[in-house]
């Protein structure tokens, strides 16, 4: 988490301080499996996919008008940060976490090389694809919001939600569906042409205030302002600090920040928004730092080992992009291990449980009964059709 140094810092707090106190006053689902071009091809924000994935779920995100590419952006975060070498005590592979059993029916050749590999990205991509398309076939006439209902038969089986006629009431299940509906939000390209309104929340004006009073403290790598770390941050602990003022429990590290909400364009940042900077312009896994932006070009950070925590431009090669945070993208990121692995979505204060649960539909199948527990995806049933049987019925297709 380090970042170079930045000139005039003494002159720039002045400034900012100053400044700040004046504002604070798809077509149809194919059977061949080919994309279709629909109305839902939504733009992916910059830098919010590894420049080697953004074509793929670009194209394979508009297979069915149900999905984008965004919100299958969202899933294949939450299920795996974009790992293609991830494995669930589940025994859930890949970038998409497929159970063997379910990748035998929907794994698909995405890239045309004769083999469905449950380890190549770019066919782990191309099956979450498929497999959301055809969830969305099952319950396509279930009534309400279609995205919605195809999110809810991912988690818990589509005859879960026929039966409901919606999303059905499983807590962990609209937990859900908020969640990747929110994470959604933050890979979507901002609007052309949107400037900035000069307004600030009062949490980003809060988490300002936060960060002006910890101005001057040492940095200290891994801090979070512990009083056995005498109260020292690192970049990543004083937003994290800053926004747990306020509210907003973030998670710790500054590329998991990175997600907490919508991506604005350099000319649409308010004060309040994180800013950050990666080694890598093309992968967000590659960021190293995070800051507050408080308004004309700069930001509060903890910039690395020897300085204080002080005001500095952002207008610098390795800067990568902002996050305007949100309640809903905070609680919508999924939890990790502390080896960084993802155990779970929902958030840092829980929700989905890890990969290793067993899911509504799974456990239906074996014990049937009412008001069943959630799931994540690397659980779901080897085909949506093994979840229409649960109660002994198979509602007819469309």
């Amino acid at each position: 988490m380090v970042l170079r140094k930045a000139g005039a810092a003494a002159a720039a707090a002045v400034v900012v301080t100053f400044g700040f106190v004046g504002l604070v006053s798809v077509g149809t689902f194919a059977a061949s499996g080919a994309p279709q071009q629909a109305a839902n091809n939504l733009g992916l924000s910059s830098g919010t996919v590894p420049a080697a994935y953004q074509p793929l779920i670009q194209q394979w995100g508009v297979l069915c008008p149900e999905i984008s590419p965004p919100m299958l952006a969202a899933q294949l975060y939450q299920e795996s940060g974009f790992d293609p070498s991830a494995r669930s005590p589940a025994k859930a592979y890949g970038m998409a976490q497929f159970l063997e059993a379910t990748w035998a029916t929907y794994g698909t050749d995405g890239n045309g090389d004769g083999k469905r590999d449950i380890w190549d990205a770019s066919d782990a991509i191309a099956s979450a694809a498929t497999y959301d398309c055809a969830l969305a076939h099952d319950v396509s006439n279930v009534p309400g919001d279609r995205q919605a209902n195809m999110l809810a038969a991912y988690n818990a089986g589509p005859y879960a939600v026929i039966r409901a006629g919606g999303i059905p009431a499983y807590r962990e299940t609209q937990g859900y569906v908020r969640s990747i509906q929110a994470l959604a939000r933050s890979f979507t390209a901002p609007a052309a042409g949107a400037g900035a309104a000069v307004t600030v929340s009062h949490q980003a004006a809060g988490a300002i205030y936060y960060a002006q009073t910890k101005l001057g403290t040492p940095y200290l790598w891994g801090g979070e302002g512990l009083p056995s770390q005498n109260g020292r941050f690192d970049c990543s602990g004083l937003t994290q600090a800053a926004f747990e003022s306020v509210g907003i429990k973030l998670p710790r590290v500054a590329n998991d920040q990175w997600y907490a909400g919508e991506h604005p364009s350099r000319d649409q940042l308010r004060p309040g928004d994180l800013v950050f900077f990666a080694n890598d312009l093309n992968d967000p896994r590659s960021i190293h730092h995070v800051g507050i932006y408080v308004g004309g070009g700069y930001m509060i950070d903890a910039p690395h080992t020897g300085a204080v925590i002080r005001y500095d431009r952002i207008d610098q090669r390795d800067y990568i992009g902002a996050t305007r945070i949100t309640q809903d993208g905070a609680e919508a990121l999924p939890v990790r291990a502390a080896d960084g692995s993802i155990t779970g979505g929902g958030g840092p204060s829980g929700g989905n449980p890890g990969a290793g649960a067993a899911s509504p539909a799974a456990q239906a199948l074996a014990a049937p009964a009412p008001g069943l527990p959630g799931t994540t995806a690397a659980s779901r049933p080897a085909s949506p059709a093994a979840a229409l049987s649960a109660d002994g019925q198979t509602p007819a297709k469309s």
